[in-house]
């Protein structure tokens, strides 16, 4: 199976190393995700998780196109961390697999710079003083102490994602 995963950023693409790895051909690919640089919501954010599959699958040709993709969300409590996973498979009609992750509300501090128009990953670095968060620990990690980094976050996603499609694959399930 050609896996094309709809990325470059070492933390993405460990997450999905970490799943798919019963032997299938994954083929990272620098795509757009043909939505805001800084996603400012869930649907914003999902759409660019499947775009980035789609676009994937579009530029290697690959059997399958995986785009992960991390936003934030407005919420009665203040501006949320989210990210949203999207599998597309090549030679179908179907609705793409979508999956989300964890969420946290983010520091005021942080929220203001976003609402203000800046992106969350130079924003952390900025915070941070250090260059590549978004391909490290993340802001789920700096802002958990460390419990959860952007790997796991996005490894979780990716699980969900594969056990969809393992789902609707499997047809002693009547899938």
């Amino acid at each position: 199976m050609r896996l094309a995963a709809g990325t470059t950023n070492q933390a993405k693409l460990q997450a999905i190393y970490n799943i798919f790895n019963d032997g299938a051909n994954i083929i990272p690919c620098k795509v757009p995700s043909n939505v805001s640089d800084q996603p400012f919501s869930d649907e914003e954010t999902i759409q660019g998780a499947i775009n980035r599959a789609k676009n994937a699958i579009a530029e290697t040709n690959a059997d399958i196109g995986i785009g992960l993709e991390g936003g934030v969300n407005e919420s009665p409590h203040g501006l949320m961390l989210c990210n949203w996973g999207a599998l597309v498979i090549r030679e179908s009609s179907e609705q793409p697999f979508i999956a989300g992750g964890a969420r946290i509300v983010l520091p005021a501090y942080i929220s203001q710079r976003l609402r203000n128009g800046e992106e969350l990953g130079p924003v952390m670095d900025d915070f941070c003083q250090q260059e590549n968060i978004r391909s490290l620990e993340g802001a789920i990690g700096i802002f958990t102490d460390g419990q959860v980094n952007r790997v796991e976050m996005f490894t979780h996603v990716v699980k969900l994602l594969k056990g969809q499609f393992d789902y609707a694959n499997n047809t002693s399930y009547g899938g």
